[in-house]
């Protein structure tokens, strides 16, 4: 992750590494879809985002263009430039609203359906958009909140990588809830340079040792709070949202403790897939509320069943 964040990362030929599941392709009429998101390049979480709807892609006979940029004016511009080049449709995270609306207007009133992923739960319907899938971060986070308070959790510390994004500031407002109400810090870092986010981190255990509980939003992050916890010889434990490979170890070993799954393969999968349906069929998932794809628990007592999947690079 340590990219500039300011860097696109674009194109629609699938890559040739590894990961991703062969299926049979569809012989229907091949159509171009662009996928539009906010993933800092080199985040592994957008990595299955990615994969997932390569995989949708290969089998539904789509040429798939995928783009993103983290800043929301510049995602817009990227948005916009989907539409100019006509692409046959869109799919889309909505992490920052505001800035996002106004582009998404102007596809869905050219004529292109468009389908939201992963962030803009409370957005979407509102913008003419299709679908949505992914899942709603503030249960999500609730969960998370009844669970670190089932642990034991009384100052909890919740780490924002993208100050800004909504879906990850209604994570950490989940967290409070699910813990009463109380003992929860945000503490905001940037995401895309990785040894500021482990120093920020130390810094604040540090300051506070009353601090019992880290919970990051992202495996990387997690992964950085470990070594930041060394670093601060601190005897907080951490968890978080979103897993990786590397995450797999982390829980196994117990640096970790649990991580939060939205199962972000699936995301990028079904966004595209529901795209193809309404192009060949104008079928509709959802019935007008949105298709969740989480949460649910990875620990030490489940971590085996997908740790296959993970390494694979589709979980």
């Amino acid at each position: 992750m340590a990219v500039a964040a300011a860097c696109s990362s674009t194109g629609g030929k699938p890559r040739d590494d590894d990961g991703g599941m062969a299926a049979g392709q569809a012989n229907t009429p091949r159509f171009t879809v662009a996928m539009v998101t906010h993933g800092p390049p080199g985040d592994t979480f957008w990595d299955l985002i990615r994969k997932g709807a390569e995989t949708a892609a290969a089998k539904d006979n789509l040429e798939l263009r995928y783009s993103s940029e983290l800043q929301g004016p510049d995602q817009s511009n990227l948005l916009q430039n989907a539409v100019d080049s006509k692409v046959d449709a869109i799919a889309v995270t909505l992490a920052k609203p505001e800035a996002m609306a106004p582009a998404v207007r102007r596809a869905v009133e050219a004529g292109i359906p468009v389908v939201a992923f992963n962030a803009g739960i409370d957005a979407w319907s509102s913008l003419g958009v299709l679908s949505y899938f992914g899942q709603d971060e503030q249960i999500s986070g609730e969960a998370a909140g009844r669970r670190l308070k089932q642990d034991g959790a009384s100052k909890v510390l919740c780490v924002i990588q993208d100050q800004g994004n909504v879906a990850l500031e209604s994570r950490c407002a989940g967290v409070k809830s699910g813990m009463g109400g109380n003992g929860v810090e945000n503490l905001n870092v940037n995401g895309t340079d990785m040894p500021s986010v482990q120093a920020t981190i130390a810094a604040k255990l540090q300051q506070d040792p009353g601090i019992d509980h880290v919970i990051t939003l992202g495996a990387p992050i997690a992964l950085a709070a470990v070594k930041s916890k060394d670093a601060a010889g601190s005897e907080t434990k951490i968890a978080t949202f979103d897993t990786n490979a590397a995450l797999v170890d982390a829980i196994k070993s117990g640096q970790v403790q649990w991580a939060v799954d939205q199962q972000p393969f699936l995301q990028g999968y079904l966004a595209v897939d529901q795209l193809w349906l309404y192009l060949n069929n104008r079928n509709v998932i959802g019935g007008g509320q949105p298709t969740l794809t989480g949460p649910a628990f990875i620990d030490q007592t489940n971590i085996d069943a997908i740790a296959e999947y993970a390494r694979n690079g589709t979980r």
